[in-house]
């Protein structure tokens, strides 16, 4: 009688072995990023420093964001520091992706390898955003311990602190897309952290700026809703509306897409 096919130990890494050839290697640059930030003495210095800074801001000075002083059990002083903390943060993750390649000159036998453009920045970019997520992590100890301090004990808005958190992860992966961006325009790191830094910036409340300045009569409204700061302040109310999600979503599309061009024009 013939046997039939029995599942093994060998089957549960089928599904990374039946990814075509060219997923295999994107995955395995994408590992490589990652373990060359975390074996970096800068990779641990960005985490620590935006841990300390929020904690210091939240915990111990005694100002308008400090949890204990302001008597409320929320985390809003968490969501309106870490975007302007991340401004500096993810420039300083995503400064070395391309601009690092260039200066070693490793960036050609980069682009010989079986990958597309897309899959090279897409492991660039998933790295940065995996990096993003390590340091929004330790921040849910945050969360407990609020809810632990609320009188009654859980008495806090957990849907709006829910949303502040995905708000603030696409905000992060926006960020972190405009900083991959800048690092393909130069193959200085210093130049590309600024550039990046600024480009977030301007891209987060550049916006709200032209805004306050009422020139534009009917459009001023929609080019406030151009910035990427109306959509986390949306999000950061509780309510994942499809608009803003799509709107996050277009603005990494688009800066993937410059990353793609600004390549595909060193290569010519």
């Amino acid at each position: 009688m013939g046997m039939g096919r029995q599942p093994g130990f060998g089957q549960a890494e089928k599904p990374y072995f039946c990814l075509p050839k060219s997923n295999r290697k994107m995955f395995t640059l994408l590992k490589k990023e990652v373990n060359a930030f975390l074996n970096s003495l800068i990779g641990y210095v960005v985490l620590v420093v935006f841990l300390i800074v929020n904690g210091l801001f939240l915990w111990v000075f005694p100002l308008d964001f400090n949890v204990l002083e302001f008597g409320y059990a929320n985390l809003d002083g968490l969501f309106i520091l870490s975007p302007f903390v991340f401004l500096f943060l993810i420039p300083a993750i995503t400064m070395r992706s391309f601009a690092d390649e260039k200066h070693n000159g490793t960036i050609e036998t980069l682009f010989t390898k079986p990958l597309t453009d897309i899959q090279i920045i897409l492991a660039k970019y998933l790295a940065g955003v995996i990096l993003v997520i390590l340091s929004l992590l330790p921040t849910l100890v945050y969360f407990l311990t609020v809810y632990e301090l609320g009188q009654p004990r859980g008495n806090l808005d957990a849907g709006a602190i829910w949303g502040s958190y995905a708000g603030l992860l696409f905000l992060g992966a926006s960020f972190t897309a405009i900083g991959i961006f800048a690092s393909s325009l130069t193959d200085n790191q210093i130049i590309a952290f600024i550039a990046g830094a600024a480009l977030c910036a301007f891209a987060y409340i550049g916006f709200e700026f032209i805004y306050n300045l009422s020139l534009f009569g009917p459009i001023d409204l929609f080019i406030k809703s151009l910035g990427i700061n109306a959509h986390y302040a949306s999000m950061s109310r509780g309510v994942i509306d499809t608009r803003d999600v799509l709107y996050f979503l277009s603005v990494i599309a688009l800066f993937m897409l410059l990353t793609k061009f600004v390549l595909e024009r060193r290569k010519r």
